[in-house]
């Protein structure tokens, strides 16, 4: 055990009597480390009440700064929405400490307790299909200037070590072309260097085949024009099964149902389809999860090209591992565009 750094107590405004220590979790990546504070609160009648949270820490500078405002905000975005689907974020801010020239930054969030397995069952509403679902049947936040509902997100987000600038659109395909395909795009040449090759699929892709797919007079209508288009809703945006598990908010003050949960976040307000994208990459969930889902949240208009959007969706997370990790993510992503491009990229 530890003590627990000023600027974190003063963020979290507890009592002063409180006894507080913090435990390193031997958890985090390579962005961040992770800890555990231990709060115990002085009560009425002498009785003391314990609290947990969790903390993670990074000396990144203004990179952990936006990490974790992105953070904080994608995961208050879902709390928000459906209560108990993830820990709250609490408090943020610089971590000043001597002998450290590197500006540290901190995160404090409720305390998630992992650790059974996640439900199937179809009638309990605290699956993952049924939380996913509520949340991406929510509407998202109106935009402050604007009154309407847009694509994006109040601040940039990173997956993994990805920024994501989220400026706000009034059109989802925009959207996905510029702020998810062209962006990644520049980081991986800024990266991995130039590629010409790479470069052409993803112009393609983002101009002639994003177009075809997710136009706003086209996504969300059948083929005779009905139909109301789609609405923006919070998605997580980075949803691979180890990002999801079965758990309970607890030491929080109040008592939260078990239930399946989610965590590291990099939200925004998009098409929810957009979510599972990176399900579907990386397995783990299941053909009975999908039916359970689809049945809270039916596969959008045109129904028939609900396999192509998931390859499209799924062809910016290939995009985004090689920016981070090159090696034999450039040919997944050049395969799904290559047949993306022969059936809908045609002048």
């Amino acid at each position: 055990m530890s003590p627990v750094p000023a600027p974190i107590l003063q963020a979290l405004s507890l009592p002063s009597e409180s006894k507080v220590s913090l435990s390193t979790s031997g958890l985090g990546s390579g962005f961040t480390s992770t800890g555990i504070i231990h709060a115990q609160i002085p009560g009425k009648n002498g009785i003391e009440e314990e609290r947990r949270y969790f903390v993670k820490t990074s000396s990144n500078g203004k990179a952990a700064e936006e990490m974790f405002q992105g953070e904080s905000e994608s995961l208050n975005a879902i709390a928000t929405s459906v209560p108990g689907f993830c820990p709250q974020a609490l408090a943020r801010g610089p971590l000043d400490e001597p002998g450290i020239k590197t500006k540290m930054h901190f995160l404090v969030t409720e305390f998630l307790d992992l650790g059974s397995k996640m439900r199937r069952n179809t009638g309990d509403e605290t699956t993952l299909a049924h939380r996913l679902g509520k949340l991406h049947t929510t509407p998202a936040t109106p935009d402050p200037d604007t009154g309407r509902r847009r694509f994006g997100f109040p601040v940039p987000t990173f997956c993994g070590d990805t920024k994501q600038p989220n400026r706000f659109c009034d059109s989802w395909a925009e959207f996905y072309a510029n702020e998810r395909l062209l962006t990644i795009l520049a980081t991986s040449e800024e990266r991995n260097g130039p590629d010409a090759g790479l470069r052409e699929a993803v112009e393609k892709t983002a101009y002639k085949v994003v177009p075809r797919l997710l136009r706003d007079d086209h996504l969300g209508y059948t083929s005779s024009g009905e139909g109301e288009g789609i609405v923006p809703v919070v998605v997580h945006g980075d949803l691979w099964s180890g990002n999801a598990d079965r758990g309970r908010i607890v030491g929080s003050g109040r008592d939260e149902t078990a239930g399946d949960v989610v965590y590291d976040p990099s939200a925004c307000y998009g098409h929810s389809e957009f979510e599972l994208g990176i399900m579907h990459m990386f397995g783990g969930f299941g053909a009975r999860f999908f039916d359970q889902y689809h049945q809270i949240v039916p596969k959008t208009e045109p129904v028939a090209e609900y396999p192509d959007r998931m390859q499209l969706y799924e062809l910016y997370h290939h995009l985004n591992h090689h920016a981070i990790f090159g090696g034999g993510y450039r040919s997944g992503a050049m395969s799904i565009m290559q047949k993306l491009i022969r059936k809908y990229g045609k002048d």
